[in-house]
């Protein structure tokens, strides 16, 4: 799977059906020992580019990548 693949899909939590965001909207925490993804980082309000400069619109919400449940055709389930 391509990381272009997944841009759109939306994250939802499975265990109070909310969504998170978007994956396009999201950052990445990866190991760069092991090149393995951590975390997705869900940025509230600004966006990774504005997370990038440092203003914090609203908090994030880290997602371990084991609490992954499912990544489907439209949407990345988790389970937080």
């Amino acid at each position: 799977m391509k990381f272009g693949e997944l841009r759109d899909r939306e994250i939802i939590n499975v265990q109070t059906g909310e969504k998170l965001g978007t994956f396009g909207d999201c950052e990445l925490d990866i190991d760069i020992s092991t090149g393995q993804i951590e975390s997705i980082i869900v940025t509230g309000g600004g966006g990774s580019f504005f997370s990038f400069l440092g203003k914090q619109g609203e908090e994030s919400t880290v997602i371990p990548w084991d609490k992954i449940v499912k990544i489907g055709k439209d949407t990345i389930m988790v389970s937080l």
